[in-house]
C-alpha cells in the first residue's frame, strides 16, 4: 500500500501511467520509466533583521526515461494532462522509431507492484503547515545570537524548506510513491574593525521538520557563525608549504566528497574517467579508512526513503579499511559495469535523468581523540572549518579554502591565520591519512553534477593527513 505519511491524492492514475509507459516503448524501447513531481519550497532572507526576500514556488511535472540497451533518451513536461503525457509518449517514441505514427498498444497488461515505502523520518511540524510568521521568528532568534557578538556588524540569515512528492512506476511494474523534506537555516556573520574585515558561516539542514531547530536552535547557528567570524578578524597569513595537516569534523569531509566522492560513482566509472575504475578490491586508502555513502540515516539532510528510481535506499560502505569494497550504481550504472544497484539514483528535479549520486557520504569513526591527533604535530596546521573550492574531474586534484584555520605548534592549538588553502589529489590522500578521531559529525551542502543540484551531506571526524600542500604567504 502507499505509505500512509504521504499526503494529498495520488498524483497520477495508475491506468493512464501504464498507457503512457507502454507508449512509450513502441518505438523499441526495453525499459521505460515516468518520473512525476509536485514540489513546493519557500525561501526567505533577512539582512540586518529585516525581511529582504519572500519567496518560493510550486514545481510540477514529469520526465520520461527510456533505455535502448544503455543508451537513454529523457524528455520532460508540465503539461502532465492526459493529453500532454500521451503526447510526449508518442513523440519521443516516434523520434526514436522513425516511424510516422505509433500505436500504443493499450496498457501492456502493466501490473503495478506498490513499493511499500517506509518513511526513516516523520516530520512533527510540517514545512506545509507551519506559518512564515513561525519562520522568521526562528530567524530573527539567530539574528539576535549574532549581531553584535565581539565585533560582528552585518548578519544575514536565510532559511529555505522544501516538500517534494514524487511518484516513479516504469514497464517492468514497479510504482513507488515518496515525500521528501528538506529545511535548513543558514547564517553569515561578517566583523569588522577599521580596513579588517572577515567573515563567518554555518548553515546545517535536515531531512526533518521544523522541529529539527528544538535540538540545533537558531541561537546555536547564529553564534557558531559569529565565532568563526570574530575569531579570523585579527588573524595572521598562513605559511606556504608542505606540512601535516588536522582537518575538522564535519563539513571538513568536503574534500572526501569532492576529491573522492564523485570519482566512486558509476557515473564516472562507466566512462573509465574516474581513477578508480579498475581498483575495485584493492588497497587504495590507509588501513584507518572506512568511508560509507549512507541514505537511511533517520532525518538527515541526504537521507531518501526511495531513490528516484523507486529503489529502497541502502547503506553502501565504499572504503573498509582502506579497500574499496563498491561503488555508488543507479540502473544505466549497474548495465554499463556490472556493479549492483546501491539505491543511488538521484535527480535535482523532473527536468533531468537520473544518474548515480551521493547521499550522505563520510569516513567513519577511528579510535583517536581529536587531542590526540593534534598532539602528534609538532609543526602544522589545524584546518577547522573548511569552505570551497575547484576539483579536476577524473584526477581528484583539488584545491579548497580553509574559512578557520590555527597552527599547530609543539602538539597544541596556537594563533589563527587566514589566507590557507590545501592543495592536492584526493587519491593520493587517502592514502596520506594516518589517524581518525572518534568525532564524526555531518555537515550539509548541495551537489552539483550531471543530474542537477541535490541536498546531500557529507562528513568525518577528525582526520589527520601527514603531509599536504598548504597555499599561503611564503
Amino acid at each position: 500500500m502507499t505509505a500512509p505519511f504521504l499526503p494529498g491524492p495520488q498524483l497520477l492514475d495508475p491506468s493512464l501511467t501504464a498507457e503512457v509507459l507502454t507508449l512509450a516503448r513502441a518505438g523499441g524501447a526495453d525499459f521505460s520509466e515516468l518520473f512525476v513531481e509536485d514540489t513546493v519550497n519557500v525561501r526567505l532572507r533577512l539582512h540586518q533583521g529585516e525581511v529582504k526576500d519572500a519567496g518560493g514556488g510550486n514545481l510540477f511535472g514529469a520526465g520520461l526515461r527510456l533505455l535502448y540497451g544503455t543508451r537513454v533518451v529523457y524528455a520532460y513536461t508540465n503539461d502532465v494532462t492526459p493529453g500532454g503525457l500521451r503526447a510526449l509518449a508518442e513523440s519521443i517514441s516516434r523520434a526514436q522509431s522513425g516511424q510516422g505514427e505509433v500505436t500504443p498498444g493499450g496498457a501492456g497488461g502493466l501490473d503495478f507492484r506498490k513499493v511499500d515505502v517506509q518513511p526513516l523520518y516523520v516530520a512533527r511540524e510540517h514545512p506545509s503547515q507551519t506559518s512564515r510568521r513561525e519562520k522568521l521568528a526562528l530567524m530573527r532568534r539567530a539574528h539576535e545570537a549574532a549581531a553584535g557578538v565581539g565585533d560582528v556588524k552585518t548578519v544575514d540569515v536565510n532559511f529555505q524548506d522544501r516538500v517534494q512528492r514524487v511518484l516513479i512506476a516504469n514497464s517492468e511494474g514497479l510504482w513507488a510513491e515518496d515525500e521528501r523534506i528538506q529545511t535548513r537555516l543558514s547564517v553569515s556573520a561578517i566583523a569588522q574593525d577599521g580596513t579588517l574585515r572577515e567573515s563567518g558561516f554555518y548553515g546545517p539542514g535536515c531531512g526533518q521538520g521544523l522541529e529539527f531547530f528544538e535540538t540545533v536552535t537558531p541561537e546555536s547557528i547564529g553564534v557558531e557563525a559569529a565565532r568563526i567570524a570574530n575569531a579570523m578578524l585579527r588573524a595572521g597569513y598562513a605559511p606556504a608549504g608542505k606540512l601535516p595537516v588536522v582537518i575538522g569534523n564535519e563539513f571538513g569531509g568536503v574534500i572526501f566528497h569532492e576529491a573522492c566522492g564523485h570519482s566512486l560513482e558509476t557515473t564516472g566509472v562507466e566512462k573509465n574517467a574516474s581513477v578508480f575504475s579498475d581498483k575495485m578490491g584493492q588497497q587504495i586508502a590507509h588501513e584507518s579508512v572506512t568511508a560509507i555513502d549512507d541514505g537511511t540515516i533517520s532525518g538527515a539532510w541526504g537521507m531518501i526513503n526511495v531513490d528516484d528510481e523507486g529503489m529502497p535506499s541502502q547503506r553502501t560502505v565504499l572504503i573498509e579499511k582502506g579497500v574499496l569494497k563498491s561503488f555508488m550504481a543507479d540502473r544505466v550504472g549497474e548495465l554499463k559495469t556490472g556493479y549492483a544497484r546501491t539505491g543511488s539514483g538521484r535527480r535535482e528535479d523532473y527536468t533531468f535523468a537520473p544518474a548515480s549520486r551521493m547521499r550522505s557520504t563520510y569516513i567513519d569513526n577511528g579510535e583517536a581523540t581529536p587531542e590526540e591527533l593534534i598532539g602528534s604535530v609538532k609543526h602544522g596546521i589545524y584546518a577547522r572549518t573548511m569552505g570551497g573550492g575547484s576539483v579536476t574531474p577524473g584526477t581528484g586534484d583539488y584545491n579548497f579554502a580553509v574559512n578557520e584555520a590555527y597552527m599547530i605548534r609543539g602538539g597544541e592549538v596556537a594563533e589563527p591565520i587566514k589566507g590557507a588553502s590545501l592543495v592536492g589529489n584526493g587519491a593520493q590522500d587517502l592514502k596520506n591519512i594516518v589517524g581518525v578521531a572518534n568525532d564524526l559529525t555531518l555537515g550539509q551542502g548541495m551537489c552539483g553534477s550531471v543530474s542537477g543540484s541535490i541536498p546531500t551531506d557529507l562528513g568525518q571526524p577528525h582526520v589527520l593527513i601527514s603531509e599536504i600542500t598548504v597555499g599561503g604567504r611564503a
